[in-house]
């Protein structure tokens, strides 16, 4: 069994550290995002990267559509890769959505993390005025979907321009674009809806593990406005300001995100739950 789940999330364990990084990735993209970050740390951590199924090269055949019409399904994901190497007190770093997918595998099984880092999370991406500002109408989102059923290469090309709302990094425009392509497309538009039609603000005060919120600049899908909500809302929890301008950081602006991710990992400890 254990085995199944390394094979079928495409685990990888490198690094020979005492402490253990798990990092996820974010919506439409394989662990092969965190090349640069993870790399940075294998002398000191031991680190641990996998594939959401239906992901980079997870086990297509053990995509359950009904399991991944929600996020739980994959933090399962999460929680039995954790489970098959048998992890505890780990520091779970996870971009975008993967802040919540480990958030809700932290609510679940707690003592499989020590912390929980968030590059640009958000707990929901609709707009609910008058007290909340995701930033997205409704329409916009269901446009979105649309527009992955109509014309998905188009919608690629948009939506990594979308992300990375910088023009300086065409490289890593082409690099999201192409990762978006190449995943399934009916896959892709399912875990979309997974992620944008998400609500997790009424878990936030429930969580237990330490979280870092990285909040970048200029970001178009999780806006300032939300990692500040997150701030407010989850117990225990830092807030950094990046000056990475668009919503990947760990791509576009990897030598910040590094700095940002030493400078909290100083002072991480096991067991600092409460």
């Amino acid at each position: 069994m254990e085995q199944n789940i390394l094979s079928r999330n495409n685990v990888k364990v490198i690094g020979t550290g005492d402490r253990t990084i798990l990092f996820a990735p974010g919506f439409g993209c394989d662990q092969t995002v965190w090349n640069i970050v993870a790399k940075a740390f294998e002398d000191e951590y031991r680190i641990i990267l996998f594939d959401y199924v239906g992901t980079g090269n997870s086990d297509l055949q053990a995509y359950d559509v009904n399991k991944y019409s929600t996020l739980e399904g994959y933090a399962q994901d999460v929680l039995d890769v954790c489970s098959a190497l048998d992890l505890e007190d780990t520091i779970f770093i996870g971009h975008s959505v993967a802040g919540m997918i480990g958030m809700l595998a932290s609510l679940r099984e707690p003592q499989y993390f020590s912390d929980l880092i968030m590059l640009a999370p958000s707990p929901r991406y609709l707009n609910d005025p008058p007290e909340y500002y995701g930033g997205f109408e409704k329409e916009q989102l269901l446009g979105l979907l649309e527009m992955m059923e109509k014309n998905y290469i188009g919608w690629a090309t948009m939506f990594a321009d979308t992300l990375l709302n910088n023009p300086n990094h065409p490289e890593v425009k082409s690099d999201l674009e192409d990762r978006f392509c190449s995943t399934d497309p009916i896959i892709a538009r399912q875990f979309a809806e997974a992620t944008f039609f998400s609500d997790n603000r009424k878990d936030l005060k429930n969580v237990t593990v330490p979280t870092l919120i990285l909040q970048c600049s200029e970001d178009i899908v999780a806006p300032e406005t939300v990692g500040l909500y997150l701030q407010q809302h989850l117990p225990n929890s830092t807030y950094k300001k990046m000056n990475a301008i668009g919503h990947c950081p760990h791509m576009s602006d990897p030598e910040e995100t590094i700095h940002l991710l030493r400078d909290y990992l100083k002072n991480v400890t096991p067991s600092r739950r409460f």
